[in-house]
């Protein structure tokens, strides 16, 4: 079976202008922003062509459309600005979601909580979900307490669009972040501000540390000095002897001071 070939046909254009505007007569506004009345297609383009302009359809669903004469590359210009201009104060909210467990451990319910926190401070919104696995299911009720714990904790800095509801084999709520008008200060950043030590404090400490290295050293050295000297200790037995191959005199034996007066 032989398809069609589609081809990338452009898009329509946005607003028609001069001759391709297919209404037989237009409402038309001048440059100055006033009415001109109703106007045959012809005559209108006549009086856009007279001030040097376009004649640019604003309005095509109106009875009689509405067209006005305007500089039709000034006039894409101020829409497109307009449009960044409102794109701008738009504010894209990002979600976060955070998955709890019926038997999650209190530390690592509060390592969430401080990430939640945390999301809350950059004004995100979070997803708690809470998964029941298995015969869990029986007591639904240990995991509602759970979410509700944990919606006790993060209350200083969000709170719940709805109320946790119980859809399917999860607890599903969403909490948006309060104002920072009304939402407390987040715990990490006090904690960061008092763990810095001053500059002029960290260099006292450490002339203090260096003040006191040489102190000690100077104390080792006097003591090892001490040590060196033998005043302390006594004479030592083998002062007398002599060493081999030292040139000392030896003693002359008995007689030889005869025989040399003989």
């Amino acid at each position: 079976m032989n398809r069609p070939f589609l081809r990338n046909q452009p898009p329509p254009p946005q607003f028609r202008i001069n001759g391709k505007i297919r209404a037989r007569e237009v409402r038309v506004i001048t440059p100055d922003g006033k009415q001109a009345g109703v106007l045959e297609l012809s005559a209108a383009i006549n009086l856009a062509r007279v001030h040097g302009m376009d004649l640019v359809e604003i309005a095509p669903n109106a009875v009689p459309p509405v067209c006005k004469i305007v500089e039709f590359g000034k006039f894409k210009y101020e829409l497109a600005k307009k449009e960044r201009e409102s794109k701008k104060h738009q504010h894209s909210t990002l979600v976060k979601e955070i998955q709890l467990s019926p038997t999650i451990d209190p530390h690592d319910q509060g390592i969430k909580t401080e990430h939640a926190i945390d999301f809350f401070c950059e004004d995100m919104k979070v997803k708690v979900t809470l998964r029941f696995r298995g015969r869990q299911m029986a007591h639904t009720e240990i995991g509602m307490g759970v979410v509700q714990k944990f919606l006790r904790d993060i209350a200083p800095w969000g709170q719940p669009d709805n109320p946790p509801k119980l859809q399917g084999r999860s607890i599903i709520v969403m909490i948006s972040a309060l104002p920072k008008n009304k939402r407390a200060k987040n715990p990490k950043e006090g904690t960061g501000r008092a763990s810095v030590v001053p500059d002029e404090e960290t260099s006292e400490a450490q002339n203090a540390k260096a003040s006191n290295g040489k102190a000690k050293g100077t104390s080792s050295r006097v003591a090892t000095d001490a040590a060196d000297s033998t005043e302390s200790f006594a004479p030592s037995p083998f002062e007398g002897l002599a060493l081999p191959g030292e040139s000392e005199s030896e003693p002359e034996p008995e007689g030889s001071e005869e025989r040399a007066a003989e």
